[in-house]
């Protein structure tokens, strides 16, 4: 009979701090991803990428048209046909959630070095611009001062298209919203 250790119940004091990559890492009560799940992350990911990577390429930026046109370039893409039938099932195929994440992506600029993030879809009434994170500095004011807002429509080049009398712009609590010049297209 060969003497076998037995097993020690208790946690290893000292983890390996370099795992082995290959080795299932299970935590205990928690099911991993099933490959739906995971296929579904990567579209919605894939489809972010391509949106952010695209939306300059469509122009006027800032408008109804820009955002049509890239979607009937994705349609295109995909096989489908530039007839109406076939414009409105690739719509339908993406669906009204999916539909409305892209839209907000296609429509938002993330300024890391002002720590702004400005939403500026044209649907809407006035143009948002609010902090990207907790504010740097003192206070969030200092964020959000008119300046800088300024100085975000200016590099996301939307200056031209909205309001530029500062008195007509609504400081709120952690927004300021900014209105268009005139209704867009």
């Amino acid at each position: 009979m060969r003497d076998t250790p037995i097993p020690d119940p208790t946690p290893d004091p000292h983890p390996d701090p370099h795992p082995d990559p290959h080795q299932a890492q299970a935590s205990p009560g928690i099911e991993p991803p099933s490959a739906l799940a995971l296929q579904a992350t990567l579209v919605d990911f894939a489809l972010a990428e391509l949106v952010r990577q695209q939306r300059q390429s469509f122009q006027p930026l800032w408008s109804r048209e820009s955002w049509a046109k890239l979607l009937i370039w994705l349609a295109l893409n995909c096989g489908c046909g530039t007839d109406p039938a076939s414009l409105e099932a690739f719509a339908a195929a993406i669906g009204p959630s999916q539909t409305a994440r892209m839209r907000r992506q296609f429509f938002e600029r993330q300024l890391e070095e002002l720590n702004l993030l400005v939403l500026a879809d044209p649907a809407d009434q006035q143009v948002l611009v609010l902090p990207l994170g907790p504010a740097r500095g003192a206070d969030a004011a200092h964020d959000l001062a008119f300046d800088r807002v300024a100085a975000a429509l200016e590099r996301v080049g939307l200056a031209a298209h909205v309001v530029a009398d500062r008195s007509r712009w609504q400081s709120l609590e952690k927004v300021v919203a900014v209105p268009w010049s005139q209704p867009c297209t």
